[in-house]
C-alpha cells in the first residue's frame, strides 16, 4: 500500500527521478511498493498517496504539473517584441 503523505514532502529531484522511471517504463503504474522497491524508490512511497491507483498517463500529468508549478518562477520569461 502507498502512504497517504503528499508530494510536497518530496524534493524536486525526487519528483524528476520518479517521472523519469515512469516515462522509461521502469516503474509500472498504478505505482505500488514492489515497483518502488525495484527502482530504489521505496523510501518515497509514504508520500505518493495522491497517485494511488492512478494510471501512467495520470501519474505523468500530475508529476509534470507539480514540477511545472515548482519551477515556474525560475524560467526566463519571453520578452514581447
Amino acid at each position: 500500500m502507498i502512504g497517504t503523505g503528499g508530494l510536497t514532502a518530496l524534493s524536486t529531484d525526487e519528483l524528476r527521478l520518479l517521472l523519469r522511471v515512469v516515462h522509461q517504463g521502469e516503474l509500472p503504474c498504478p505505482i505500488d511498493r514492489i515497483g518502488l522497491a525495484s527502482t530504489g524508490l521505496l523510501r518515497i512511497g509514504d508520500h505518493l498517496g495522491v497517485l494511488r491507483g492512478v494510471d501512467e498517463a495520470g501519474v505523468r500529468a500530475v508529476l509534470v504539473c507539480v514540477l511545472a508549478e515548482r519551477t515556474r518562477g525560475h524560467q526566463p520569461r519571453a520578452i514581447a517584441g
